[in-house]
């Protein structure tokens, strides 16, 4: 019955069940990849209800592949990984090592083949780049010198995992010829491969990007960058012979180097989160429950070498590694769970037939496992470190080296947090320099927050709207937080989380759409700025200021638009108002317009007794009542609730009037006998 199902039916299907999944996962704290792998297994053939079509997901999760690998190369720093090389190069190959060795072992004990123990060994040596990026970020230490490590050892470890695919096949394929002559010939086409990327393709690829960006058709460039991730990879498959997996990730490298790299990424970001999320839905569909319940106990002993074996051995790795104990804790703890490179390696020995689907489940089970217990492996750093300071015959060893220097001090209070670091972003933290007032970035974009750090401007490296990285940039004592990321559903999730965090935080953020601004004013954002509205307003505002309007009456007209969330077709009463202030202005005299609020002390007082001019400086040269404006009012004039007030005077005059006229400032009982000031008798006070 399955079978019949049409393609948009099983698409449709997974997602769904992925979204449902991801967000039970994540409501309790856990990773959305563990909510997807749950989803897979509810949708998959062991389980009882609907079934998806397993070769069509497949199918579909080989174009996550070819994203994930992509977006992998993209952002492929050989800088980072050279920063790190004393720590990161020896480190990786030996952990590799070690967890191979064990992961064989095990299986040995097991009676699995050779080939089975040596691809279920070396899909538990590599650690899931997504879940090691995510818990840095979502602990604040990816900024810091140990997350900079972690991200070296993974890099190390993505190049590992391209070699790894490329010999699996010359290791395990059947045909003519000794081991050594098949390795030769996949790792000849393979160098040929690269080396046609890396000289033809480099200089072509990010041509031809560039072109079609000058172009200006957003949808040819998506196009372009689509196809090539999609086409390199296929063409790596069929004329080299080499993974697909490897075309797309060195696609990525070609183009990470481009000046349109920035752009690439954010723009096939969305094909790559929903192609990989069904990847991670049809690797769920794989595991059979039933199976992993008889064999519970490989699954546990499988799951604590991920766990408790890596982490231990990679802690131990600091006797011998130039690193300092904290460094290695936090490398401990990242490195403690394996994910997609892990399915990854697996589906290869599937196809292979070196694994049967009942010893992929079990690689799958201990990923899940691994996966769930991550987050609190990052949460036991500091007990553990505290645990290890008590042996300090061990400690001194391990923590002989002092870490290296990561960048500026964060700031911890009176702080302004600056979210995206666009050219909006830099000129307001330009600004807050200027003004030494202490700021922290955060920031997406690892090679821009590495570089800010490196500039002195303290950086968090992180998705403010997807993940707890807010949780560390001490939003409770900053006092502002200003969103400048263009993404409006990006910049929603950011204003919400803060609100959660610090509901008295005042927060700017900035909107792309007129229905944005009022999303994010109804989320908690106190000033939302929508860019090009604020262009339209300062033509206004010139405009009027050129025709000789006073340029206070203006700027109220504008803050009375901006108020009113940028609706320009004047229908809330302060536009109103304002506009009829401008229309009785006397034009090249500016006159300062105030209202009478109905709890102004001055209610019934008249201008003689209230003497405004004697107690502020003041003059009350006109008032507008019902309309109908009344130049020069007598001192009899008596004050009515929503009278508008003309006034003339120095700036601070005026704000002591306002505050008169507001009950901020007690007004005089009665007027002083016999006081006539120069002049009253023709100009009201």
């Amino acid at each position: 019955m399955h079978h019949e199902l049409s393609l948009i039916t099983n698409i449709s299907v997974a997602l769904v069940a992925a979204f449902v999944g991801g967000f039970l996962a994540r409501r309790i704290g856990l990773p959305t990849i563990v909510g997807y792998i749950l989803a897979g297994m509810a949708i998959g053939p062991f389980t009882p209800g609907f079934v998806g079509d397993v070769e069509d997901i497949s199918q579909l999760a080989e174009i996550g592949v070819i994203f994930l690998m992509f977006g992998v190369g993209l952002h492929f720093s050989l800088k980072d990984l050279w920063a790190v090389r004393r720590i990161a190069i020896p480190g990786a190959v030996l952990q590799m090592l070690i967890a191979t060795g064990l992961g064989f072992g095990l299986t040995r004990f097991w009676g699995w083949s050779v080939g089975a123990g040596l691809v279920l060994g070396l899909a538990i040596s590599i650690a899931s780049t997504v879940v090691l990026l995510r818990g840095l970020m979502d602990n604040g230490l990816l900024s810091t010198s140990a997350g900079q490590v972690a991200v070296g050892w993974l890099v190390l470890e993505d190049l590992a995992t391209v070699l790894i695919l490329v010999l699996l096949p010359a290791l395990f394929a059947e045909g003519e010829g000794g081991l050594l002559m098949t390795a030769g010939i996949a790792l000849l086409k393979a160098a040929i491969f690269v080396g046609l990327m890396l000289f033809a393709g480099a200089r072509l690829l990010p041509w031809l990007l560039t072109s079609i960006a000058h172009s200006r058709s957003r949808e040819l460039f998506i196009l372009a960058a689509v196809a090539i991730a999609m086409g390199t990879a296929f063409g790596s498959a069929a004329l080299f012979g080499v993974s697909l997996a490897l075309g797309a990730f060195l696609a990525g490298v070609v183009l990470g180097e481009s000046e349109v790299s920035h752009q690439v990424g954010d723009d096939v970001l969305p094909f790559r989160e929903t192609f990989a999320v069904i990847f991670f839905v049809s690797v769920g569909m794989l595991v059979n429950p039933a199976y992993l319940w008889a064999n519970a106990g490989q699954v546990l002993a499988l799951t604590a070498l991920i766990v408790a074996g890596k982490a231990i051995f990679t802690l131990l790795l600091g006797l011998i590694l130039p690193a300092s104990g904290r460094t290695m804790l936090v490398v401990s703890a990242g490195l403690s769970q394996i994910g997609e490179f892990s399915f990854i390696v697996g589906q290869a020995g599937v196809s292979l037939g070196v694994l049967t689907q009942d010893q992929y489940s079990l690689i799958l089970a201990g990923a899940l496992l691994s996966i769930m217990l991550n987050p609190l492996m990052f949460r036991a750093i500091p007990h553990a470190e505290r645990l290890l300071q008590r042996m300090p015959w061990l400690w001194s060893r391990l923590d002989r080296h002092p870490p290296q220097a990561a960048g500026p001090v964060l700031p911890q209070k009176d702080h302004v947090v600056v979210v995206g670091y666009g050219r909006v972003g830099e000129h307001i933290v330009s600004v807050l320099e200027r003004l030494g007032i202490p700021r922290l970035v955060v920031e997406i974009d690892s090679g821009r927050a590495a570089e800010f750090n490196a500039r002195g401007i303290p950086t968090l490296y992180g998705d403010a709207a997807n993940s707890e990285v807010l949780t560390h940039a001490g939003l409770a004592q900053a006092r502002a937080l200003v969103v400048t990321l263009p993404d409006e559903a990006a910049a929603e999730l950011v204003v919400a989380t803060a609100r959660d965090l610090a509901p008295q935080l005042p927060v700017i953020a900035r909107a792309a759409t007129t229905s944005g601004v009022g999303r994010l004013t109804d989320l908690g954002a106190q000033d939302v700025i929508h860019p090009e509205l604020e262009g339209g307003l300062e033509v206004v505002r010139h405009t009027l200021m050129r025709l000789d309007y006073p340029p206070t009456q203006v700027q109220s007209y504008t803050d009375a638009v901006r108020r009113d969330q940028y609706d320009t077709s004047v229908s809330s009463p302060a536009e109103h108002q304002v506009l009829e202030q401008l229309l009785h202005t006397a034009r090249g005299i500016e006159i300062a317009w105030r209202s009478i609020p109905a709890g102004s002390p001055l209610v019934g007082r008249s201008l003689a007794e209230a003497n405004l001019r004697a107690h502020t400086g003041a003059s009350v040269i006109a008032l507008i009542r019902e309309q109908q404006l009344l130049a020069n009012p007598k001192s009899s004039t008596r004050f009515q609730a929503g009278d508008l007030v003309g006034l003339i005077g120095e700036g601070a005059d005026v704000a002591a009037a306002e505050r008169m006229i507001n009950g901020e400032a007690d007004p005089p009982l009665e007027s002083p006998v016999g006081l006539r000031l120069p002049g009253e008798a023709s100009v009201a006070p």
